[in-house]
């Protein structure tokens, strides 16, 4: 019996041994990913995608109206920030949506809509 206790013992230290070192692997590989990558990626890279952000964080505030300001314009300035605003059809009156979009991270820095 005390055998056996000793064998279960030796396991689930073996075991908790174990999962404690396969941790510390994840949170170095999860560092150096960190590290090395974020500044090079742009999760923003193209218009395209400036554009289907935008509609993403216009739909829920204007509603199905921005659709009717296509086709936006598109715009990046300083190499790092997009913007994107709507259109008005030539007899039309009143603002159009704006937003800046941070290229490096997809922070959105600014939304708002002319009157």
């Amino acid at each position: 019996m005390n055998s056996m206790r000793n064998s279960i013992f030796l396991v689930l230290v073996f075991v908790v041994l174990m999962l404690t070192n396969a941790c510390n692997g994840i949170k170095i590989n999860k560092k150096e990913l960190n590290d090395n990558n974020v500044s090079t990626i742009n999760y923003v890279p193209d218009k395209a995608t400036a554009i289907k952000i935008a509609e993403a964080v216009w739909l829920p505030i204007y509603g199905e109206k921005i659709y009717s300001q296509k086709p936006y314009m598109v715009s990046l300035k300083d190499d790092s920030i997009w913007i994107v605003t709507g259109t008005l059809a030539e007899n039309k009156r009143g603002g159009v949506a704006y937003i800046e979009i941070q290229k490096k991270d997809c922070k959105i820095l600014k939304v708002t809509h002319g009157k």
